[in-house]
């Protein structure tokens, strides 16, 4: 091996000039105003491996460290990235081993040659990579404690200003939902005063969702025991006008003697927002299909509520109960999360699977004892 480290020396310090003019001419079609600083970094490269070769007792792997630290620390600072390192050395390493292969009085020893070459390159771009990645960690860390208090301030400005928005919104809506009231009292004759009536429900029913996330906690919401069967015709009948404007075809088997502790508002809100969802996805549809079912088994409710809507997309489905994730075009990505979050704190589970041929929205709570 000192044989071969002899030669592989004297052979790159003979050749030392060639293998730097073909390296740096393949280096043109950098970017302009770089080739300056990469022609310094490969003569770097070329000349540690030449110190690897000559220095014996040296700890390569330590200078190698180091070399590839300050390469790495160089990028960083120019805001470059390692694609154009693995490029360059890439090239330097190729036009090395070529040189070699003409080399005729190492021809019998190229393999033990060529190794040393490919084991220093591979060393080199280990160190850099790694040091590379280091130090864009630390430097996205450091970006995100500077960003995210100023980020927290404007998200909490911004939750107040819509919560106070909605507020000031509410007031007139109340307002006509009266006036509507009293038409529908005086003149029941007039036309479509129930769907304008059904629509201001529905409209007050969004308002009510972002209150609800302005809010801390929702615990005033009163708890009693109710049956889940009547509460679903309920949210049904009220939402008859949607049915018909999508004609949808709706089947429901809910288990009558299945009665739940909670808020009932609360899982109104759950299943208007779910059923609400299923009909504005199934809207487009020639048969567009509804089934709700639920049943009790070993004290806890499983309600099943599927459509035969699109698929939602597999990158999309583990994160459809995050807050601002929706697939509807004029979503506000709210309503599942509120539903996740009433579900959890009666502590049960809502779960969403989906296929090609149906969605389905699985609630599972615990039953009254």
């Amino acid at each position: 091996m000192v044989l071969n480290r002899e030669m592989t020396l004297h052979f790159l310090s003979s050749h030392k000039t060639t293998i730097l003019s073909e390296w740096k001419e393949r280096l043109k079609h950098l970017p302009d105003g770089y080739i300056d600083f990469f022609e310094e970094e490969i003569e770097k490269i070329l000349n540690s491996l030449m110190k690897q070769l000559r220095d014996t007792d040296t700890n390569m792997d330590e200078m190698l460290k180091d070399l590839g630290e300050k390469i790495s620390a160089n990028r960083v600072k120019q805001h470059l990235n390692m694609d154009i390192f693995f490029s360059i050395t890439s090239i330097g390493r190729s036009i090395i081993i070529d040189q070699f292969l003409n080399y005729e009085i190492v021809k019998g020893e190229i393999s033990a040659v060529i190794h040393q070459v490919n084991s220093y390159f591979d060393k080199i771009i280990y160190f850099a990579l790694s040091s590379f990645t280091d130090l864009k960690t630390k430097q996205v860390a450091k970006q995100y404690q500077l960003i995210n208090p100023n980020h927290k301030d404007r998200l909490t400005l911004l939750g107040q200003m819509t919560s106070s928005f909605v507020h000031e919104f509410r007031n007139p809506l109340t307002s006509i939902m009266g006036f509507v009231q009293l038409l529908q009292a005086e003149q029941p004759e007039i036309k479509y005063l129930d769907i304008i009536s059904k629509e201001l429900d529905q409209l007050n029913y969004r308002i009510t969702q972002f209150l609800n996330l302005s809010k801390k906690e929702t615990d005033s919401s009163q708890n009693e025991i109710f049956p889940i069967a009547s509460l679903v015709k309920e949210v049904l009948e009220f939402l008859y006008p949607s049915i018909l404007e999508a004609n949808a075809s709706i089947s429901c088997k809910v288990d009558e003697d299945a009665e739940i502790v909670g808020s009932k508002e609360e899982f109104r809100q759950v299943l208007l927002n779910i059923i609400l969802n299923a009909l504005d996805v199934v809207a487009d549809l020639q048969q567009p299909v509804i089934d709700i079912s639920g049943s009790v088994s070993s004290g806890f409710l499983t309600l099943n509520i599927s459509n035969n809507g699109p698929k939602i997309p597999d990158e999309v489905l583990p994160s459809i109960f995050e807050p601002f994730i929706t697939t509807k075009k004029r979503g506000t990505g709210l309503g599942l999360f509120v539903c996740k979050e009433i579900i959890l704190k009666h502590q049960g589970t809502l779960t969403c699977h989906s296929t090609d041929f149906l969605t389905t929205f699985t609630i599972h709570v615990k039953t009254k004892s």
